[in-house]
């Protein structure tokens, strides 16, 4: 899935590349991503776009009065086409599912790989008028969001904190990849209950979360659109690497189930060397 990093890097390109341009068509291809039917789609056709904004995992095209918001969920992705092809695209074929023109003749493909259709698309008058963002936690990147706002937010928690970091309405951006990430450069288990950390470790998390985060903005900035995905593989260390080294002290990297995914961590920079259970595979063993 995009988080916080590859959507930022989404964001800055679409910024550059639509920004003054005026929307020709918009195709949809597939009507099951569309989220909003008031105003319609072609209410976007002939506004001027102004600069896309990012919320959390949202992108959001302003468009005249109007704004264009798209959630790429878990198998979502953006193409960048210099010239779009002059025949309209048929239903039902690959994963195209929607298409916007501009009227110097460029435009992007939003697709969805896979099955399981998540991919969202919003026209509306404001972006918080999209529940999903209107409730969306605050920004770990955010100007004025430091230490203190941080801790207030975990302040009571009784939730692990993986959990918690991949909780969109604690903190916006943030998923499972990255989220092991920030865990294991603050050397703690994934398992951790919020409340139980001390402010030593409340410090060393926030500091890990702004330092993955920052690093993998940075690798990204600048990249072509099809690179971005390449990039977040490549600047991983522990996420999806199960089996491998790590790369800070060599032990094996383990991975077990959480809520519905899973998660890779390192036993020896993150648990005192002891393997976490499979909580899942316990309850089918029962």
């Amino acid at each position: 899935m995009p988080e916080l990093p590859e959507v930022e890097a989404l964001r800055a390109f679409l910024a550059q590349q639509l920004t003054g341009h005026t929307v020709e068509r918009v195709l949809p291809v597939a009507i099951s991503v569309l989220k909003t039917f008031a105003p319609p789609l072609t209410a976007l056709e002939g506004q001027q776009l102004g600069e896309t904004a990012r919320y959390g995992k949202f992108l959001a095209v302003p468009a005249g009065e109007l704004w264009l918001v798209t959630h790429l969920a878990r198998a979502g992705w953006l193409r960048w086409r210099e010239r779009v092809p002059a025949q309209p695209p048929h239903p039902g074929r690959g994963p195209l599912a929607l298409r916007v023109v501009l009227t110097d003749g460029s435009g992007f493909d939003l697709t969805e790989a896979g099955t399981h259709k998540r991919l969202a698309v919003h026209v509306v008058r404001d972006p918080k008028d999209v529940p999903a963002l209107a409730g969306l936690g605050p920004d770990p990147l955010a100007a004025g969001f430091g230490p203190a706002q941080f801790a207030a937010l975990l302040k009571g928690e009784r939730r692990q904190i993986k959990g918690i970091l991949r909780d969109q309405r604690v903190l916006a951006g943030i998923g499972n990849a990255y989220s092991d990430e920030i865990l294991h450069a603050a050397r703690m288990s994934p398992f951790k209950l919020a409340d139980r950390l001390d402010e030593a470790e409340l410090t060393r998390l926030y500091e890990a979360m702004e330092g993955v985060l920052h690093e993998a903005v940075e690798r990204s900035r600048g990249l072509a659109v099809g690179q971005l995905k390449a990039e977040k593989k490549t600047g991983l260390r522990v996420h999806g690497r199960a089996g491998e080294r790590c790369p800070v002290c060599e032990d094996t990297i383990r991975s077990v189930s959480f809520a519905d995914s899973s998660l890779q961590y390192c036993p020896t920079c993150q648990t005192g060397g002891r393997p976490l259970a499979d909580r899942r595979l316990s309850r089918l063993l029962r």
